[in-house]
């Protein structure tokens, strides 16, 4: 059986998320848990919400939540909103401030009947 979460427009760009992402795609989601607490990047707290929301939903259709193991951890990359910066001489620089979607699907190696 599978389960799947998705959040989206998350205000971190996708590239500081996939760094957190990748430390922790090949782990099983509760030690994944415990090194997202512990790790020093701002990203990490995203990650963290999103795996415990799919471990919840898992949990609440009857998943033993301790045989689950990651089948697809996905970071897309969402719309950019696009500010000014005050330039020299009374001109603007434009930015973008780029947000980012999560997707996690986690299995525990059964199929539904």
């Amino acid at each position: 059986m599978e389960i799947q979460t998705i959040q989206k427009y998350l205000h971190t760009s996708p590239r500081k998320l996939r760094l957190v992402a990748d430390m922790v795609r090949k782990m099983q989601p509760g030690r994944a848990l415990d090194i997202l607490r512990v790790t020093p990047k701002y990203a990490a707290s995203d990650l963290i919400k999103a795996i415990e929301t799919v471990l919840a939903n898992a949990k609440s259709k009857g998943m033993d939540v301790e045989k689950v193991t990651f089948k697809k951890l996905e970071i897309d990359e969402s719309m950019k909103m696009r500010r000014f910066r005050a330039g020299t001489r009374g001109r603007a620089k434009p930015y973008k401030k780029r947000m980012s979607h999560i997707k996690i699907v986690i299995s525990d190696g059964e199929e539904k009947k």
